[in-house]
């Protein structure tokens, strides 16, 4: 049952044009619409690709299907989409993307840059390998975005990775790899990886994650946010299930690449690829 909001706030930063928005759980989301000037799909790309994470044990927000209504979107000023050359439209009522808001209704400090220095005293960097793998692994085609929160009384920051919509190479729904795509800004968060080990846990729940997790996912992606077809949503999921293989021979290419990203790692070191699966055909057909 989707989360219905009650109140927008204010309108964040990024080009999705997203709401920061109450709902009536009492919590805050971030809300993407589905006439975001991206693409319909990002809401499918960042409902799959953070739920997939969150599988992992990784550090990203929680998310939902919030609704939003006609009444809420005529009744609030500002509630109007830039749809470019000076084109703008209200918001689309119904169904929405949220993932709740870093800090919540009580938040300490929130940011979205850390100095060089402060990135090793961050709590849960270790994970920026993790989030690696999940990124090669649903081919997102943006860098890798993240926050940094400190709540009350603590030192020192968590980071929590956000922005999944241009997984899935955003709208397209292909996987054109490149070494340099999914992965964070600055090198300073790898510079701890040794080899595969400091992939792990993550890498190994991504390589052995049940394909039952996808299709569960997949099922609670509202049809509207990807068209109503659903044959186009159970290929992904096909290719997905097919793609867990690749994960290390795409962290590989990253590695190798001339951005030199593993200072720790022995360059000499080869890329393992395990077995292929099982045939995804033995996995049954995705349900609706």
């Amino acid at each position: 049952m989707a989360v219905l909001a009650v109140q927008a706030i204010r309108r964040m930063r990024g080009g999705a044009q997203s709401q920061l928005m109450l709902g009536a759980d009492g919590r805050l989301w971030v809300v993407k619409f589905q006439n975001n000037p991206q693409h319909l799909r990002v809401l499918a790309n960042e409902f799959i690709a953070t739920r997939l994470a969150a599988a992992a044990g990784l550090t990203v927000p929680a998310c939902d299907v919030i609704e939003v209504s006609e009444w809420l979107i005529a009744n609030t000023p500002g509630m109007i989409v830039e749809q470019g050359r000076g084109v703008t439209q209200r918001y689309t009522a119904g169904l929405q993307f949220g993932s709740q808001f870093v800090g919540g209704l009580m938040p300490g400090q929130v940011v979205d840059y850390l100095p060089e220095q402060q990135l090793d005293e961050v709590r849960n960097l270790r994970e920026f390998a993790g989030m690696l793998c999940i990124d090669k692994w649903t081919g997102n085609c943006n860098g890798r975005q993240a926050v940094f929160e400190r709540r009350p009384r603590e030192r020192k920051y968590r980071a929590t990775f956000i922005d999944q919509g241009f997984c899935f190479n955003a709208g397209e729904w292909t996987f054109p790899d490149a070494p340099l795509r999914g992965v964070y800004q600055r090198n300073r968060v790898y510079a701890g990886v040794k080899g595969w080990e400091s992939f792990e846990p993550w890498l190994s729940r991504i390589e052995s994650m049940p394909p039952e997790t996808l299709w569960q996912i997949a099922e609670n992606v509202p049809p509207e946010w990807y068209g109503g077809d659903t044959s186009l949503i159970e290929r992904l999921m096909e290719q997905m299930l097919m793609r867990r293989s690749r994960v290390r021979e795409l962290v590989g290419a990253f590695r190798d690449s001339n951005r030199r990203p593993f200072p720790m790692w022995d360059t000499g070191a080869r890329v393992i690829v395990p077995r292929q699966f099982a045939d995804v055909g033995e996995v049954g057909k995705f349900v609706m």
